[in-house]
């Protein structure tokens, strides 16, 4: 409490010295700008630049220094609440009397781990989302972690890109209200003075997911339409949604690294959305300019940074070491310096770290059942049923022969970016089945991923005999995906295939189940497997989800966030692609159908591989369920529209005619068929969760603004250009099927 009033003290000193208080209305000024501008006009410059310096932990008596001669702005990896509290002291109670603002890597759960990102998209539940979220800054807070990296709302469309999973998949519509909903979920609906609540970071801003062969740091090259019709759109969302804080990404986009890149961190993100929170460097992206020869040495990356806009260093020391000499050879304004430390402070004033800096180290809402319950659910509605001749959900199953490396891999079954999470809470498949009562005889004749020892491959052949029903639990470890976990083969790793087609000549009924990152191209997995279901690494409580699913207790609901390559060969391949001059009728000849010593003909002179054929092998949207869902009654408001404030609305009939309770998940897809620009084959504009009992229907409307068909157009200007539009209500994105197609117009 001593040190809270000498913060409070302070400031409002200043601010009676500036002739205003914190309450009042003079000068138009808000509270929190008068506020934040006594701060930061009682700091030295040294003071100033401090602010602008993010450590990582190291020991706690060096870190209680750093704090206490103000040049620790945040620091990152530190959660002991304990030696947090040292920390905040120093930092409190001796000029400039600022708080630390702490930080960590909380991704997709802190204790309670929740899906991997990837996963939770494939729930195609906001609500799911945002309440994951705001139970990791519960828990999370608790530690007193109360800013947190995530989320990540790079378009990823090559899943041989290891941090595919730490976002939300191919498309930006989805991208976009999924980070939004998680930015809800962090920042307690826009209250983050609430000692339960987190700072937000939208990263990586922007288009790392681009990377140039699916490697990390790699280079981009997208082009400024590109980059403001399908990358930028989930990062503007998430400012939309009052964001406090933004990630530079780690590549140079054409040339230009987004850490020393002005147009996207000034004018685009400050001057065309007007955020005023503050942006943050990755681990050391500042330097890594000097790497990308786009700076000479620290000194010129630290110059180019915070002249691009960039306000916080991660752990590069460049503000730190280089700031004051840059201001004073003229290179560095001085009023840049203020503004980022000015940034940087509005933060942790909308936080309440100024009011209340330490944590309650009495607090006990870590695993607590509802959060349990709830990763629970969201571990049940990301799976995704991709394959079912009929042997799910169980019925007179009992004896189960369990199989596979990722049966009961508690770590693993966590997924990336998991650095607090504990395997001693996960449960796992073995366990979950034990406790549901069934016969489980466990021969995971493979112990890890890429294991290749087939050894014990009889030992499971011989029990298969006596089992009722074969389940094989595979995929990929966890440290096989994430941050600088690229891959260029996409197949299940190890002998795992081998197994699976193993088990399969068995004749017994094989259910797979696969762990994973990622997309992996599996179709030769599929072919061996009556059923699968594919579970994006579901966390703790992945193992009781599936039981669940398995037995029928709950209908399988997701939907895949990124297209399936039949091989890396067709990598990116994403449903919204361009239309193309000569798009694939489907009825081409393929590589078998060539008679030998062919003429040089072009065999069709369309878009196609001859290899792969034309299309993925399983598309983005798609999803299986084990009761069927009729739709019906379709009706649009008009079929003529105008003004970008009109909305565009579709009602319709659903009706669960199978004999499972279930959710079904209605997509509504657009195509703009002649424009200034080319334009996507279809885009999702729309879709809902409805969840039925066998037998019900319920009336449902679909609707998106007018204002969702604008693009940016030839001359960079975002335009809502007259024209005609088919619309599509469907179950995936293979409109094809769709179950209702209808034309519109804009005038």
């Amino acid at each position: 409490m001593k040190a809270t009033f000498k913060i409070l003290s302070t400031a409002l000193v200043l601010l009676s010295a500036c002739g205003g208080n914190p309450n009042s209305g003079s000068n138009s000024q808000s509270a929190e700008d008068r506020f934040v501008d006594s701060v930061v006009n009682s700091l030295t410059l040294k003071q100033k630049i401090g602010q602008l310096n993010q450590v990582t932990a190291g020991q706690v008596e060096e870190m209680e220094a750093l704090a206490a001669s103000g040049m620790m702005g945040s620091i990152l990896n530190e959660a002991n609440p304990q030696n947090l509290n040292r920390i905040q002291k120093a930092a409190v109670d001796n000029p400039p009397h600022i708080p630390v603002l702490i930080s960590r890597d909380v991704i997709h759960g802190y204790k309670t781990i929740f899906p991997i990102p990837l996963g939770q998209a494939a729930s195609f539940d906001t609500a799911l989302v945002r309440q994951g979220s705001e139970i990791s800054a519960v828990e999370a807070s608790s530690d007193g972690i109360r800013w947190t990296f995530s989320p990540m709302l790079d378009i990823a469309r090559d899943p041989r890109w290891g941090r595919i999973a730490e976002g939300y998949g191919e498309d930006p519509y989805l991208t976009s209200v999924m980070g939004a909903a998680a930015v809800r979920g962090y920042q307690g609906n826009g209250n983050l003075s609430k000692p339960t609540s987190m700072a937000a970071c939208a990263k990586h801003f922007v288009g790392y997911g681009a990377a140039v062969g699916g490697r990390d740091y790699n280079s981009t090259y997208i082009p400024m339409r590109q980059l403001r019709n399908v990358y930028l759109p989930p990062f503007r969302a998430a400012a939309n949604e009052g964001v406090a804080t933004y990630m530079s990404s780690f590549n140079d986009n054409d040339g230009v690294p987004s850490t020393g890149n002005k147009l996207i961190l000034s004018d685009i993100l400050r001057g065309e959305w007007k955020f005023d929170g503050f942006v943050v460097s990755d681990w050391f992206s500042i330097g890594e300019m000097v790497n990308h020869g786009f700076a000479d040495d620290m000194k010129h990356a630290a110059e180019r940074a915070i002249n691009a806009g960039l306000d916080m260093d991660m752990v590069a020391n460049a503000y730190k070491d280089n700031l004051e000499a840059l201001i004073s050879e003229g290179k560095v304004s001085e009023k840049t310096v203020d503004n980022a430390c000015r940034n940087i402070v509005r933060i942790k004033y909308r936080l309440g770290l100024f009011t209340n800096p330490y944590i309650s180290t009495s607090q006990d809402v870590k695993y607590a059942p509802a959060h349990l319950a709830a990763a629970q659910k969201s571990a049940e509605e990301s799976a995704v049923l991709l394959k079912n001749n009929g042997v799910l959900p169980f019925k007179n199953f009992k004896k189960i022969l369990l199989t596979g490396p990722m049966s009961d891999a508690p770590h693993d079954q966590l997924g990336t970016w998991v650095f607090d999470g504990e395997k001693s809470h996960t449960v796992t498949p073995l366990v979950a089945l034990k406790d549901a009562g069934y016969e489980v005889n466990y021969v995971p004749v493979l112990t890890y991923s890429r294991d290749k020892n087939l050894s014990n491959l009889s030992k499971a052949i011989a029990a298969a005999k006596t089992a009722d029903v074969i389940v094989f639990v595979g995929g990929e470890e966890s440290i096989l995906s994430g941050e600088a976990h690229c891959l260029a083969n996409l197949n299940l790793q190890g002998a795992q295939s081998q197994l699976l087609e193993a088990l399969k000549k068995t004749g017994k009924p094989v259910v797979s189940v696969i762990m994973a990152g990622r997309p992996l191209t599996i179709a030769d997995d599929l072919n061996n497997s009556d059923a699968m279901i594919y579970m994006f690494h579901p966390g703790t409580m992945g193992g009781p989800a599936l039981v669940n699913l398995l037995s029928g207790n709950v209908t399988p609901s997701g939907k895949l966030p990124v297209t399936f390559p039949k091989s890396v060969g067709q990598v990116p391949i994403y449903y919204g692609q361009n239309m193309t001059g000569r798009p694939a009728s489907g009825h081409e000849v393929l590589l078998d159908d060539i008679p030998a010593e062919a003429g040089q003909t072009s065999l069709g002179c369309t878009s196609y591989m001859l290899d792969a054929g034309f299309g993925p092998l399983l598309e983005f949207g798609f999803g299986l369920s084990y009761t069927s869902f009729e739709f019906s009654d379709f009706n649009i408001n008009r079929t003529s529209f105008s003004g970008e404030n009109d909305e565009i609305k579709v009602t319709f009939l659903i009706k669960n005619s199978g004999n499972y309770d279930g959710a079904e998940i209605p997509q509504l897809y657009v195509r703009d068929l002649s424009a200034s620009i080319t334009r996507p084959i279809k885009e999702l504009k729309a879709f809902t969760r409805v969840f039925l009992k066998k037998g019900e229907s319920k009336k449902v409307e679909l609707s998106m603004p007018l204002s969702s068909l604008k693009f940016f157009g030839l001359d960079d200007k975002e335009v809502l250009e007259k024209g005609k539009f088919t619309l599509w209500i469907a179950n995936s994105s293979n409109v094809d099927k769709a179950a209702w197609k209808c034309d519109f117009e804009v005038k």
